[in-house]
């Protein structure tokens, strides 16, 4: 069974960015050097029926499932980082030791787990996680899992919606690209975040 250091669980904005980040931060620390990174996502993201006219930096009046398709392509172009359709069943295990297992029977180990799974229902076993109502959606009977500043428990975080942040691209994004500065600095042992910054002549 392949392991790997990180696995998240969910493909739209917080998934994805939480993998780009963490896979990014290859050559910039010595210690992420030999990390790889799962992202397994399923048929549907929210992201698919959106229409964009307020992400700032992104193409005014663009279609979700196109700006889904050019993210996923971005985090294709990592090495470290795999995409993997399917849909999870079940997760359990704690840091250092997690299983995941796909309704395909498949099954991979992660050191970290994330769950980025949005805010309609979560129905994956093994986890014994407390789902609340979102505090933050404008439709009710949205959940989320109970956290704090997106950690669960040591070695499991959740990002996005599921985490409680806004349901907005951006705040959703921005949750996944703090999950991942959060697992990158336990693994520094200090703060860190990833910036890249332009060759200078």
């Amino acid at each position: 069974m392949e392991k790997y250091s990180v696995i998240i669980i969910g493909g739209g904005p917080a998934g994805l960015t939480c993998g780009i980040t963490l896979a990014s931060s290859k050559g910039k620390f010595d210690f992420a050097e030999e990390k790889k990174y799962l992202v397994i996502y399923d048929d549907y993201s929210d992201l698919d029926k959106a229409l964009l006219r307020n992400v700032p930096g992104i193409q005014k009046g663009i279609r979700g499932k196109d700006l889904l398709k050019r993210i996923r392509k971005q985090a294709s172009e990592f090495d470290n980082l795999i995409l993997k359709k399917g849909k999870v069943v079940e997760a359990h295990g704690e840091k250092g030791n997690f299983t995941v297992k796909l309704e395909s029977g498949e099954e991979y180990r992660s050191e970290y787990l994330v769950v980025a799974t949005g805010f309609h229902r979560f129905d994956i076993k093994g986890l014994d996680l407390e789902i609340i109502p979102h505090r933050k959606s404008p439709r009710p009977g949205k959940i989320m899992i109970k956290n704090e500043g997106g950690k669960v428990r040591d070695g499991l975080f959740v990002a996005g919606l599921v985490a409680g942040v806004p349901t907005m691209y951006a705040s959703a994004s921005g949750s996944g690209a703090e999950v991942a500065c959060d697992i990158l600095s336990e693994w520094a042992g200090k703060t860190v975040v990833v910036h890249d910054v332009p060759d200078t002549d």
